[in-house]
Parts: C-alpha cells; sequence; structure tokens
C-alpha cells in the first residue's frame, strides 16, 4: 500500500482561527457554537466545534471550542479539540468571573486574545454559602483583563438580551459580530441565526442591539454591587387598603427613609397582608419621631432609614408557610423554565430537597399548643424522630403540589403562630436595646439596627443566625460609653459574617474583652 493509499487526504498545517466560549446551562452556549460553525462553513471554511461540561449547581461553565480555516487547494486542515493556553484568538464569557477563569487557565494573551465578556454576575455555590458578602471581587478581573487580553468588550449582555426577548447567546454573537475579530460580514452573522429557523426575531433584535453596543460603548463600568433601584411611589395602588398605605409613607415618613419603607411595605404586604403593613408602618412611625427628637435630621435620618430597612426584613421572617408559599407559586415554575431553557412542550419537573425539623413544626402550630408541646420533651424527641428526616419533594406532582398548597394556606393563621410570637418577643428587644441607646449614642444604635443583618433564613441557619447575633449583642455593655463604640460593635457584626462557625467573630470578641 502506497503512503498516498494510507493517507488520501493532504493535511493543511496553516494555523486556524480559535474560539473560546464560556457558558453555563440554559445560556445557549451550545447554540452560539452551533452559529459560528454554520457562518463559517457557508462562508467556505472549514470549522470545527468540541465541547467540555462543567459541574452543575454554577461550580463552572461548559467550555465550548471552535476552530476554523479555510480549506486550501483540497487540502483538510488539521484541527484542535481543546483550547490551548497561549493559542486563542476569541474568548466569550457568559458571565463576568467566567471571564476571569478564563485568564486564569492562560487561554487570554496580550498578543492574541479578544475578550468579549458579559459584565453581569450569576454567583457560584462557593459565593453564596458565605453567612456575608462571599462574592467575588469584580474588580480583580477588570485589572487583570486590562492586563491579560489584547482587546476587552464587556457590558451587561445578559441585561440586553432580556430587554429584547432573547437569551445571551444572541447578544454574545452581536457584540463578536460587532468586535469585527472574524473574517465575516455582519450579513453572515444574520444569515446564520436566520438559518436556525428558531426564536429568529428576538434573537435579531439582541444581536443588533449587542452589535450597536460595541460601536458605541464597548466597556461598561463593573462594580462588585449594583446600584440600588428603588420603585417610587405610584399615584395609585388600585386599592383602597393599598392606597392607605401610600398616603401613610407620604405623610408619616421623612424623605431619606421612604424608599426603603415603600420597599418594605411592598414586601410585608406579599408575606401577609395589608393590615401586617400598617402595623409596620405603625412602628416605623414611632421609630421615626424618636430619631427626630435625638437631632437625626442632621445625620439624614440614618435610624429611621434602617430601620425601614431591617424592620422589614425582621417582621418578613422565613417559615414553614413561607417557604411553602414560595415554592408553590406560578411565577416561580416560570422561572425555573426560564433558566433551564425549556421549550413550550417539555414538561419540567423540580425536586425540592427539605429536611423539617420538630422546631418548625411547633413552631407553625398556635403559640399556646406548641409551647405546651415544648415543656414536653419526651414526647417532643419522639415527634421529631416522625418528621426530623430529609425529603425529596417533587413539586410538580399532584400530592406534593397539594401537600404544599395547604401548608401555604396557614397563612392567615400565622400571627397566632409561636414562631410569630417568638419573633415579635426578639423584634421587641432589639428596638429596645437600639432605641435606649439613640439619644447617648446615635451612631451606636444605628449600628444594633444593622446587627439584624445576621439573623436569616430558617431551621439551622436560622438558629446559627441567632445565635451570633445575641453573642454580638451581649459586648455592648463593655463597648457603651467609649467613643468608638459604633466602630467596634461594627467590627464584630462584619467578623459574625466572615464564617459560618464564628471563629473570626471568637478571635473578636476576645479582643473586645482586652478594652
Amino acid at each position: 500500500m502506497t503512503r498516498h493509499e494510507t493517507f488520501p487526504t493532504r493535511l493543511s498545517g496553516d494555523k486556524p482561527l480559535s474560539v473560546a466560549i464560556l457558558a453555563m446551562g440554559g445560556q445557549g452556549g451550545g447554540v452560539l457554537a452551533d452559529w459560528i460553525v454554520a457562518m463559517a462553513e457557508a462562508e467556505g471554511w472549514v470549522a470545527q466545534s468540541t465541547s467540555v461540561p462543567g459541574v452543575a449547581q454554577r461550580t463552572g461553565a461548559t467550555i465550548y471550542y471552535i476552530e476554523m480555516l479555510p480549506a486550501k487547494d483540497g487540502r483538510m486542515p488539521v484541527l484542535s479539540l481543546m483550547p490551548t493556553p497561549g493559542d486563542v484568538d476569541v474568548v466569550l464569557a457568559a458571565e463576568f468571573m467566567e471571564a476571569g477563569r478564563s485568564i486564569l487557565r492562560g487561554l487570554v494573551t496580550p498578543e492574541r486574545t479578544t475578550l468579549i465578556t458579559s459584565s453581569h454576575r450569576a454567583f457560584a455555590v462557593v459565593e453564596k454559602e458565605k453567612p456575608g458578602d462571599g462574592a467575588g471581587d469584580p474588580a480583580v478581573v477588570v485589572d487583570a483583563s486590562d492586563i491579560a487580553a489584547k482587546r476587552v468588550v464587556a457590558f451587561d449582555l445578559q441585561a440586553l438580551a432580556e430587554a429584547n426577548g432573547s437569551v445571551i447567546s444572541s447578544a454574545m454573537f452581536g457584540a463578536l459580530a460587532g468586535a469585527a475579530v472574524l473574517p465575516f460580514p455582519r450579513a453572515a452573522f444574520e444569515a446564520a441565526i436566520k438559518a436556525g429557523g428558531k426564536g429568529v426575531g428576538p434573537s435579531l433584535k439582541a444581536f443588533s442591539a449587542a452589535f450597536a453596543q460595541v460601536e458605541t460603548k464597548p466597556r461598561a463600568e463593573v462594580t462588585k454591587t449594583p446600584p440600588k433601584r428603588f420603585d417610587d411611589l405610584p399615584p395609585t395602588a388600585g386599592h383602597p387598603a393599598l392606597d392607605a398605605l401610600l398616603d401613610r409613607l407620604r405623610r408619616e415618613v421623612p424623605d431619606e427613609a421612604r424608599p426603603l419603607a415603600f420597599a418594605g411595605v411592598k414586601r410585608l404586604v406579599d408575606f401577609q397582608d395589608p393590615a401586617y403593613a400598617g402595623l409596620y408602618l405603625d412602628r416605623l412611625n414611632g421609630l421615626a419621631a424618636l430619631d427626630r427628637a435625638a437631632g437625626g435630621a442632621a445625620k439624614g435620618h440614618a435610624f429611621t432609614r434602617e430601620a425601614a430597612k431591617y424592620l422589614a426584613i425582621a417582621l418578613a421572617y422565613d417559615d414553614v408557610i413561607r417557604v411553602a408559599d414560595l415554592k408553590t407559586r406560578a411565577s416561580r415554575f416560570d422561572r425555573v423554565r426560564t433558566e433551564i431553557g425549556a421549550k413550550r412542550e417539555e414538561i419540567v419537573y423540580t425536586t425540592e430537597f427539605m429536611h423539617p425539623r420538630m422546631e418548625e413544626v411547633a413552631g407553625t402550630l398556635p403559640a399556646g399548643f406548641g409551647r405546651w408541646l415544648e415543656a414536653r420533651p419526651a414526647l417532643f424527641a419522639r415527634l421529631d424522630k416522625l418528621v426530623n428526616r430529609g425529603r425529596r419533594v417533587r413539586t410538580g406532582t399532584i400530592g406534593w403540589f397539594l401537600a404544599l398548597y395547604a401548608v401555604s394556606a396557614l397563612k392567615p393563621l400565622r400571627p397566632r403562630s409561636l414562631r410569630h410570637a417568638r419573633e415579635m418577643e426578639h423584634i421587641e428587644r432589639w428596638l429596645g436595646l437600639a432605641t435606649a441607646t439613640l439619644a447617648a449614642d446615635y451612631d451606636l444604635a444605628v449600628e444594633i439596627l444593622r446587627c439584624r443583618r445576621l439573623i436569616k433564613g430558617y431551621s439551622d441557619t436560622h438558629a446559627r443566625g441567632e445565635s451570633k447575633f445575641d453573642r454580638v449583642l451581649a459586648a455592648l455593655p463593655r463597648l457603651k460609653g467609649r467613643p468608638d463604640a459604633a466602630a467596634w460593635l461594627r467590627r464584630l457584626r462584619e467578623s459574625a459574617l466572615i464564617d459560618e462557625e464564628g471563629k473570626a467573630l471568637d478571635g473578636a470578641l476576645k479582643t473586645i474583652e482586652t478594652l
């Protein structure tokens, strides 16, 4: 057998153009890769795409890798299956920290690579599991990209896609076309979208918007925390009870605290009802009066602002009823379908992992009966053995949906529950500490209100947060009277948010003991 018969195809050694796409599930990374390959082939090039799946639960993105090269003199090119560090022309990242990971992997180089990334964040599990702010600092990625990449295109492709009724892959394709790093005209990009045959209209709109953005403002400012946006008070809510709440917000709440108070009212109406939101405004009005008497106007009514925020959070505590309500809402099922990119005809089931304890069951019962059960440890322990085990709940099935829906229907009985009674007692103690401190040390009183941030969630998470809250505020007697008392209480709160075990807080409290 001759050499020609063994290798019938002559191979080209010319260097291909290479594109790496980093995208998570539901972001259309596979569709984007298909568009690029289809476009290249339609233009007479040879193209190849491969993918390496990431890990589920947002711990890593799938890497789609594309190489393309014009067919030359009948010779087929040699194309790689994986990106090689230092050898990638374009990196497309569907999320900002994924752009940072592409830099760490060596895929982005200053001599060669154009980095196109969305500036929005989709937080990873390791970021979400921190008690406090575990989000990575995007400024580090900004600095690294300025050094590592030949050129950077970065703006919120996710928001742009949503505004045009499409998914982020369409906007990324538009940004790729606008960056003019591939030797194909805009019409070739659009033809690839049209050839797909699905969602063509919204995809082209998102494509065009991203294309235009690259031409006008290819770099957007990236911040760790997006700016807070509060809704303006509407002229009317279309319901007498809600209109009464709006009127009270205008009359009773200082201007500086009104946006937060309006957000609190909306949260509490959703949590319980308008009457419950009215109780919130009653209490907030009293706190605002104390704030004014303590000279709060000179400090921008900071005490009232923090009270408006954290009192609403405290009153909208997470309990079994709330969890069941959220898990059975139609909006949640719609959001899940959108996130995973489910088609209209596809059936989607969600599996919830629940581990209830007898404490949560007792908390849902009327206060008297719940305390009666807790006063009988042997009975309580036997009942705990029946309920305290992990369950996989498929909320898409009729049986489990009806069970959760029945629990959510207990909302009218919540104010008489043991959990509600305990939360109200805790709120009274917390606000009592803050108001008792207000006249003597305004800044310390504000920090006491902010300590409510330590308490969140339910079950074990709530218990740990409440324990840290109590330990932090137990240091108040040592701090009162010091000119730096507010700063020390802030340090304690920040230490409590560093780790779940509270080791940092232990160290900070030992320091307090030496003062």
